[in-house]
């Protein structure tokens, strides 16, 4: 009851701001501190029991809510740190955090212009720049931004709905024939998730079979394509992948861009992942063809390292967006204001409340340029193939596809000693199974690291390595490799 509002609240307020700040900063210079561990790992139910997290009808003091904020971050994990690599959105950048709290002390709502003029203007410079860059005439088009890759991906699969049949936003699903989309065995799995919220089912949507490194095969795709039209089905999406998820393949663009344009099918490119490579003159071939694509997803909080969450919908056709979405609330979308309407951007959106995110990436874009953005990426690139060609013919592992990697994404098995002299059987691949998963349980007790594994296909557990912290250093690779050893030796 001590802080503003309230009056004479101001000194107050201000102090516990301040050691609020204090603690923020602490934690910020511990995340890149590699003495300091990545994780201080409790199991849920130790966690649960140290301290009491029940919400009372009294009103603590502010010493014990500067207590809660430390004990927070006490057992936060360090997804700044240099040796954390678990996830495909990791690092902390500063400029990015200050725009992120700027953003929470503006405190507005994305639906209008009205009452977010600024960040409504810079949403719409940030994605036609992001469209220039996806290689449409002077960045044509529209796009919005969104809570994650998984709702820009059911953003583009509603589109492209509605642009083959306008009548199922009034009539529903029933009114219309029985629709199916394409992607690869290796796409992520948001796009049977967004078929099944939609209403299309996941049994809707066909898994196209991918080559030994993870790419579509465009072959393949056509040969579905043609048998879902024989059985009276309607092709309406191809969702093409640049940068899987495990593998961080990229599917052949232009190949499947030449079989959408044939059948007539809307072709979307989820490039989550792989979409910041846009930034690098050196690696952009890889998405040769995304130009062709009619939706683009791209997440700037993977591989750009914007604080999350800033997930971009990209659409090559303006207006579309909007008549698939709007409702016209009269409410917020009067049509007699004083200014432009089409700055008013809550009617193309699924959300009514949308948090701004743009603002974390813009700064950062100032703040770094182009050629910033370009140098981190090639960086976490270069430590991808460094340890690529550390592991590679190391004793005791086994890459899980030949060649380098495309992307930051290295996946591999360690091999324990008393493994290394067994044939390959069954008995070696469900001793292997257990290996990753034992070694990752270590990591996270002892706290030094952490890396992502899981298994694929009829390929037991293997690790996946992935780098999109430009904290990260030669060094902390050579560290990563040591750990598994020690940890895993023993197995």
């Amino acid at each position: 009851p001590d802080l503003l509002p309230a009056c004479n609240g101001e000194i107050t307020t201000m102090s516990f701001l301040q050691d609020v700040v204090d603690i923020l900063l602490q934690y910020v210079v511990k995340s890149f501190d590699r003495s300091t561990k990545v994780i201080d790992f409790h199991y849920p139910n130790e966690l649960l029991q140290e301290y009491n997290w029940e919400l009372a009808e009294q009103p603590q003091t502010l010493e014990e809510i500067l207590l809660n904020c430390r004990t927070t971050l006490k057992y936060a994990i360090k997804t700044g740190h240099p040796r954390y690599f678990n996830q495909l959105s990791t690092g902390l950048d500063m400029v990015g955090l200050a725009a992120d709290w700027l953003t929470s002390a503006a405190n507005t709502n994305m639906f209008t212009y009205e009452i977010a003029p600024v960040f409504v203007l810079l949403e719409y410079v940030t994605l036609r720049k992001m469209r220039e860059m996806v290689g449409w005439p002077g960045g044509c088009g529209d796009g919005i931004f969104s809570p994650g890759g998984a709702i820009s991906n059911m953003y583009a699969m509603l589109i492209a709905r509605f642009k083959m049949f306008p009548e199922v936003k009034e009539k529903g699903m029933a009114a219309i024939p029985r629709l199916v989309a394409f992607t690869s065995e290796h796409s992520h799995f948001s796009v049977k998730k967004g078929a099944a919220a939609l209403g299309i089912g996941t049994d809707s949507v066909i898994l196209i079979r991918c080559d030994e490194r993870g790419k579509m095969i465009p072959s393949d795709l056509e040969r579905r394509i043609l048998e879902a039209k024989q059985k009276g089905f309607v092709p309406f999406l191809v969702s093409a992948t640049a940068g899987t998820t495990v593998y961080g393949a990229f599917d052949p663009l232009i190949a499947i861009a030449d079989i959408c344009k044939k059948y007539k099918i809307w072709m979307h490119v989820d490039g989550a992942w792989g979409g910041g490579l846009l930034m690098s003159r050196k690696h952009k071939w890889k998405l040769n063809g995304v130009e062709r694509a009619n939706s683009v997803t791209w997440n700037p909080h993977k591989m750009m390292g914007v604080p999350l969450q800033c997930s971009a919908l990209l659409v090559r056709e303006e207006g579309l967006m909007q008549s698939c979405n709007q409702m016209h609330a009269s409410y917020l979308f009067q049509q007699d204001k004083q200014y432009d309407l089409s700055y008013d951007t809550g009617d193309k959106a699924l959300q009514c409340g949308r948090h701004v995110d743009v603002f974390k990436l813009w700064l950062m874009w100032r703040a770094k340029g182009t050629t910033g953005f370009e140098a981190q990426i090639d960086k976490c690139l270069e430590l991808a193939e460094y340890l690529y060609n550390k592991i590679k013919n190391r004793e005791g592992y086994e890459m899980v596809f030949d060649g380098k990697p495309q992307h930051t994404n290295v996946c591999f098995w360690y091999i324990p000693p008393s493994l290394r002299s067994m044939e390959d059987n069954e008995e070696r691949m469900s001793r292997l199974m257990k290996v990753a998963p034992v070694i990752k349980a270590r990591m996270m007790e002892y706290g030094t690291t952490m890396v992502s594994y899981q298994p694929l296909g009829d390929k037991v557990n293997f690790f996946r390595m992935v780098i999109s912290n430009p904290a990260a250093t030669h060094q902390d690779i050579d560290f990563l490799i040591d750990e598994i050893e020690r940890l895993g030796q023993d197995l």
